[in-house]
């Protein structure tokens, strides 16, 4: 048996969230970025998408480091992949944190106001494409972005494109549709010009063979080579996340044992629709030694 890291995109943020952790690794981020990461979780500061990111980031690698055991494999949804790849080996968290800077800033530029992400809870996949073929156009852009749950997807695009695909979809029997705490429609083609820029960026930055396996949160299957992991991190950002996928390709490769890492346990209660056995358990609110047991314990079955 495997386990399973797993790390939480927007929408997870919380204020205050990075003042529990480690000194040692805000200090290092501070120190790489040239400010004090503990100004960025506010909730003030939280408005803005480049915060958000890099305190995702942040916590990721922060709550990994005082777990201290190796995984077996890691995931991220969508920011998610950049503490992941980072744990896992193929990005060093310094080069990490001048792109998560950098991805922030340009999805935020690209996108200022007017736009966003809704979860859609209730409807299937095919329901909600056939909705989102009656709305989109070119002044009122709306497109899938996260496959999350069998009944749960994300759409992003105009508020004014949003709006009408959720009256759709309440109509349609739609059990909740929720505007999310993401101020840009990520993982659609909107984000194509921002994802190519941050792709320039990442080219003068090495990446290495991951040490453990790196599940990517939108192909759903382990990529090795640095090439690919390169063109995953950069260009994720305006690729459908199939989160769904993701987990369902972890289980299938033996994991039974799935730790949220901060903020929050949204991942945790999505996972447990896919995990028929073994253990799905987040990092806030579970005790350390517990879940450093529990990796032992994933450990001994394995070997």
């Amino acid at each position: 048996m495997s386990s399973l890291l797993v790390f939480p995109g927007q929408g997870a943020q919380q204020p205050g969230m990075l003042q529990r952790l480690p000194r040692e690794t805000l200090n290092e981020a501070s120190s790489v970025l040239g400010e004090d990461v503990l100004l960025l979780d506010s909730a003030k500061a939280l408005q803005s998408t480049r915060a958000v990111q890099l305190c995702l980031l942040i916590a990721g690698v922060a709550a990994s480091r005082q777990l201290a055991m190796t995984p077996d494999y890691v995931a991220g949804l969508s920011i998610g992949a950049y503490p992941a790849a980072v744990v896992a080996g193929a990005l060093s968290f310094s080069d990490a944190l001048h792109l998560v800077s950098l991805r922030g800033e340009l999805m935020q530029q690209a996108y200022p106001q007017g736009y966003g992400m809704t979860a859609i809870i209730g409807l299937d996949l095919a329901t909600v494409e056939a909705l989102l073929a009656r709305v989109h156009s070119a002044e009122t852009p709306v497109y899938l972005a996260n496959i999350n749950a069998d009944n749960q997807v994300v759409i992003a695009g105009s508020d004014a494109a949003m709006q009408a695909v959720t009256e759709l979809a309440k109509g349609y029997g739609a059990g909740l549709a929720k505007r999310l705490a993401v101020s840009v429609p990520s993982h659609c083609p909107l984000l194509e010009a921002p994802a190519q820029r941050l792709a320039e960026a990442f080219a003068k930055v090495p990446l290495h063979t991951p040490k453990l396996g790196y599940l990517s949160g939108s192909r759903a299957r382990p990529l090795i080579k640095p090439e690919a992991l390169r063109d995953d991190l950069a260009f994720n950002m305006c690729r459908i996340v199939d989160w769904r996928g993701t987990v369902q390709s972890a289980y299938e490769r033996g994991v039974r044992l799935q730790i949220e890492l901060p903020p929050g346990a949204v991942l945790t209660g999505l996972a447990r629709r896919v995990f028929e056995q073994g253990t799905v358990i987040a990092f806030d609110g579970a005790r350390l030694d517990t879940l450093q047991a529990l990796m032992r314990e994933e450990g001994s079955r394995h070997s």
